[in-house]
């Protein structure tokens, strides 16, 4: 099988794996401890875990503080949920975002989406425009999940500093695989994103933001903003994966570099969804009209690649973010997301392509 839908998760690090392996301890070893238990064995899975939290932010902003989460969707939730004001984001968030509008209006507050300029970045003229005395929190994605478009980030900040808003970055897709170093507020990452573990994610929160009312409540864990007995098998998973990625963070970025080039060769002729500049070239969502997807996916099931995000995958509706671009339900629903990076070769990317080009090809495209 060749795998590309990175977009959705990424194969685990070897070294992640060593390193939660010895955190997976049985009943004759050391290392099965509470972490936040006062005996030696508690103190040295906290000390597992403290590790793991400075290589995770070693890959943020400075001076922040971080917290760990079961992943990317608490984060948000977490943010959202616990700022006061009223909350304005953009039409092709990730549902964690999008979702939350119901709760929100619950509580009284304005949820505002706003539109994406036609090649998917977040519409400056729009939130300039919705921005008020009231509004509490912009929501923006640094790389978007379905498209691998790159959003003005540092501008949105900048806009919303004029109101006193604060600013929450989804950085999912960029964590280990760009820098970083927006001016953010608060910032949410998943660690199975960058070839960590599965369960585990983390917010970034930044050194002038307000506290945040916790979303969940217990034994105080994390600050007491993140009930919780935290797992140290996952967090230095996490903080492996982290590690991993920081050394080879140009290496990566020259080979996901090189396989676009492949890629965008391979299927020239089909049109590409979202900007062809401003996007993570790990990501390639491209359309063919008429093309049946469905049928596509089954003619090629050695080829792991998507019809969309797998977070929808399933519903038999059009991708919200390929209809935000202004696609008709037939041309989003003509769409595929193909997703590479690090252990992905060029010989993966050239068959995958055969391969589907021959499927598109006994379509009659």
């Amino acid at each position: 099988m060749i795998y590309l839908d990175y977009q959705a998760t990424t194969p685990l690090a070897p070294e992640t794996r060593e390193a939660m392996l010895r955190w997976l301890g049985g009943p004759e070893s050391d290392t099965f401890g509470n972490p936040h238990s006062p005996h030696r064995m508690g103190r040295m899975a906290a000390a597992a875990v403290e590790t793991a939290r400075e290589r995770v932010a070693a890959l943020l902003p400075p001076n922040g503080r971080l917290i760990f989460t079961s992943g990317a969707t608490e984060a948000i939730n977490t943010v959202i949920q616990g700022t006061p004001g009223d909350v304005i984001t953009f039409a092709t968030e990730h549902a964690a975002v999008l979702d939350c509008q119901r709760v929100v209006e619950a509580q009284g507050r304005r949820f505002t989406v706003l539109p994406v300029t036609p090649d998917g970045r977040a519409d400056l003229g729009a939130l300039e425009a919705a921005l008020t005395p009231e509004t509490g929190l912009v929501a923006v994605m640094a790389i978007n999940n379905e498209i691998g478009v790159r959003n003005p980030l540092a501008p949105v900040v900048e806009i919303a500093r004029r109101v006193g808003a604060r600013v929450l970055v989804d950085a999912v897709q960029a964590y280990g695989k760009v820098p970083v170093e927006v001016a953010a507020d608060y910032i949410a990452i998943s660690a199975h994103k960058c070839h960590g573990p599965k369960g585990i994610g983390a917010l970034w929160i930044g050194p002038d933001a307000p506290p945040l009312a916790p979303l969940m409540l217990g034994g105080g864990q994390e600050g007491g903003l993140r009930s919780g007995t935290l797992s140290p098998a996952l967090a230095a998973g996490f903080g492996a994966a982290a590690q991993t990625a920081q050394e080879g963070l140009s290496e990566q970025m020259f080979h996901v570099e090189h396989l676009w080039n492949i890629a965008r060769a391979a299927f020239a002729e089909w049109d590409l969804n979202g900007s062809a500049m401003d996007r993570w070239h790990g990501n390639l969502n491209i359309r063919k009209d008429g093309l049946d997807v469905a049928r596509l996916m089954s003619d090629c099931r050695q080829i792991m690649f998507s019809a969309g995000s797998a977070c929808a995958s399933g519903s038999g509706r059009p991708s919200h973010v390929l209809r935000a671009l202004g696609l008709t339900d037939a041309e989003a629903k003509s769409s595929i997301r193909i997703g590479f990076g690090r252990y992905t070769t060029a010989q993966d990317i050239e068959t995958a392509a055969a391969a589907i080009l021959s499927g598109a090809k006994e379509q009659g495209l």
